[in-house]
């Protein structure tokens, strides 16, 4: 049985897939839905100095507009929220707060390929998260 579904979304069009598929298993299941965006302290610690609170800013309404597409596409009520942090940290935690039956994320985001170098989030939250993990992927003709 799946009670609550947490979605972890970072705006990109490759999360757009999952946020469609996270949400048709909600509406099966008649479950909850939480939408996370989780701004990424490590991206902003690493840019300049005096860009950070520009940089912070930039993401937290990127966040803000990832979490309305994830409304606009819900046919049901979506509790939201913006955290800081390290993504899949953040992701897990949240989940657990939550109390989630499930996570679902896309397998490919903002960074695209460069998930070969520094590791992908969603493979992180795949195996930091107590829940099991719903891993969307983008269909080769969609964006």
């Amino acid at each position: 049985m799946i009670d609550s579904v947490v979605i972890a979304t970072d705006g990109s069009e490759s999360v757009t897939r999952a946020v469609k598929v996270a949400l048709d298993l909600a509406r099966r299941f008649d479950a909850s839905v939480h939408a996370l965006y989780v701004v990424d302290t490590g991206e902003v610690d690493s840019s300049p100095e005096e860009l950070r609170d520009e940089l912070r800013n930039a993401l937290e309404s990127q966040g803000e507009d990832a979490l309305d597409a994830v409304r606009n596409h819900a046919e049901r009520e979506v509790t939201t929220a913006v955290r800081e942090g390290r993504p899949a940290a953040e992701i897990t935690e949240y989940a657990r707060e939550q109390d989630a039956d499930v996570v679902a994320t896309g397998t490919r985001g903002r960074h695209g390929e460069n998930r070969f170098l520094i590791g992908s989030v969603a493979e992180r939250v795949v195996r930091s998260c107590p829940v099991p993990v719903l891993t969307v992927r983008q269909l080769e003709d969609e964006g």
